[in-house]
Formats: structure tokens, sequence, C-alpha cells
């Protein structure tokens, strides 16, 4: 059915799902950075521009005192929200990521809040310390870990797996990770990336995943899909380097929003749509990220704007009335539209 509606009726009914959630005119919205901590990665995923293998020129691993300065160059910012994602670096045992959340931690409280890794790299954290998903959580929990977000799922089908990064996990070990991290107590997330080769049949199979996941299990407090990035890629090469349309975007951000009606928070954005991830709103999301930086979608072609006041004032011009989502915030659910 979904698939004749028109994009008007598309919207329609993605707002109704919305305002189960939030007021109409409402969004949200954290300044924020990505911080990479290594570069260097096995899993040579054929997507990917920012990567290098071990041993290859320009590897890194930032110290933690580096970390430090990029997290207060954000709060000179006003933000207050750091990812931290990077790779398989087989050269980094389980203690060096323990030991870096724990300082960061015990150095700003709750003064700003991170997500510790993607779901990929805390499979492959797992799997490198031989240790089981559920201790391994609790690793991460112990040294103050409060959130693991859904990163790394890309498209959530064992064909595409097999097809673009045949050294990740499994989708089946994926859910299984990620169940391990709502059971231990963390906040997590669902992700879905766009825009490859993939088949709208694969697009639904991993809606559909998301959705039997948060029925089954809960524990997504939020949804954000992004769009590949090509240049500089192999898949990108193959593909001509041509990224969809924001139109092809923002009819899946409506298909998303309707489908994962059990999941209370639909992000847009900003890092790979620019502005024009404010028309998202109007398909149905209620909250963005203004980011600072991500070497991983720079490397690939991605344009980061600080320039936050045109951002928003775009948001204002689509009717809506953007709020801050401080680090109070950060892990709620959206208050329900009275």
């Amino acid at each position: 059915m979904w698939k004749n509606a028109t994009d008007e009726e598309m919207r329609e009914l993605a707002q109704i799902v919305r305002a189960r959630y939030v007021k109409p005119n409402a969004c949200t919205y954290m300044l924020m950075r990505i911080i990479n901590y290594t570069n260097v990665c096995v899993a040579q995923c054929d997507y990917c521009a920012f990567y290098t293998l071990p041993g290859g020129e320009g590897g890194y691993v930032l110290t933690q005192e580096q970390v430090f300065a990029k997290i207060d160059e954000l709060i000179a910012l006003g933000g207050d929200l750091v990812g931290f994602n990077g790779g398989f670096n087989p050269a980094l045992a389980l203690e060096y990521y323990c030991d870096l959340f724990a300082a960061v931690r015990a150095r700003y409280g709750d003064k700003m809040e991170f997500y510790a890794l993607t779901i990929a790299e805390f499979m492959y954290l797992a799997d490198h310390a031989k240790l089981d998903y559920a201790t391994t959580a609790q690793r991460f929990k112990d040294a103050g870990v409060r959130w693991i977000t859904g990163g790394g799922s890309e498209i959530l089908t064992e064909d595409f797996r097999r097809r673009h990064s045949k050294f990740k996990y499994t989708v089946a070990q994926y859910f299984e990770a990620q169940r391990a991290i709502v059971e231990a107590g963390l906040s997590t997330s669902a992700t879905m990336v766009i825009g490859f080769d993939e088949t709208i049949e694969e697009r639904i199979e991993h809606l559909e995943r998301t959705r039997q996941f948060q029925d089954e299990v809960g524990g997504l407090g939020s949804f954000l899909c992004w769009t590949f990035k090509p240049y500089f890629t192999p898949l990108g090469d193959q593909l001509g380097g041509i990224e969809i349309s924001t139109s092809e975007y923002l009819r899946h951000l409506a298909l998303s929003r309707i489908y994962l009606d059990n999941v209370p928070r639909i992000r847009t954005s900003v890092l790979t749509q620019n502005e024009r991830a404010l028309e998202g709103l109007l398909y149905g999301a209620d909250d963005f990220d203004l980011p600072i930086e991500d070497e991983v979608t720079q490397k690939a072609g991605a344009t980061i704007s600080l320039q936050f006041d045109k951002i928003l004032a775009f948001a204002r011009s689509l009717g809506y009335v953007p709020t801050y989502r401080s680090v109070a915030l950060a892990r709620t659910a959206p208050v329900p539209a009275s």
C-alpha cells in the first residue's frame, strides 16, 4: 500500500504517528561531536573511506589527553554529547576502552554525556577479549558507560553483509549483542543507513527486524537514519559516486516513522543531509544533531556547517520550535503530547 502512496499521503501518516509523542510544532536537537579514537580497522567494509589497515600509513590512536581536548572544545561551543567511534583495531585491548571511558566519566561526571562505541565495535571487543556479550556490557557499565549506540547496523540483512562487510558480524549476532546491552541496563538506539545498493525489500526487512526487537526486548529510545556518502569509497566507485536524493531520504524517513510506531523518537540527519535534513520534521522526525565533527562521514564526502543559528532558523521557517535536548534529557523519551 505504501509503495503507491503519494509523498503527501506519507507525510500525513507520519505526522499522525509523530503526534503520539510530541506536539505538532515541537522538535529537539543536540550539539555534539563524534570522536574517532582510532582509524585502524580490519573490517574492510567496502562502503568506508575512513579506515586504514594495521601498519598502514596514517594510522592513529588518540590519547586520553587528545580526547579531553576534543571534549573541552565541544563544551566551549555549548555542546554536551560525545559519540565514540573508531573501528576494529586488533592492537587495542578492552582495557584501553574501559580506562578511557572511566577517565571521561571521572573528569566530566554528568556535565556531558557520551555513547561508548557502536554495537559493531562492542561485538568485536567482546570477541577479541574472549568474553560473552553480557560480561562485556557489564565491564563497560562498571567503567561509567551508560549508552552504547546502535551504530554499525547499516542494512540489517545477511545478504547485505555478505556483499559489503563480510568481516562484520551477522544480523543475528548484532541483535544478540544489543539484547545483552539492554539487559545490562544500558541505553541503546536503532540506526540505519540507506543509499547503497540495497533493495526496497532489504530496507523493509531492516525496519521489520528493528520493530520486532523493540516489541520483544525494548530499550530503543530512538531511530536515526542517514544516507550513504559514496565518495572515495570502493562501493561508491562502483555506483558512480551518486548519492540518493533528499526526496528519497525524506520518503524513507516518513516510512520509518510510520513503521516504527513503537519507537518514541525519530531523528533526521543533519550530518549527511545538511540544512535540508530539517525538512525531515515534516516527514515525521522530531529530533536532530548539530555535529561539529565526524571523520568517518567527512572522509566520504560529508560537509559540516558550524552556522548553527542558520540551521535552527530553517527549522523555525518550517513552523517548528527547536528546543535544546540537554544531557539531563539525553536518555529520556519525548513527553507525549497532551
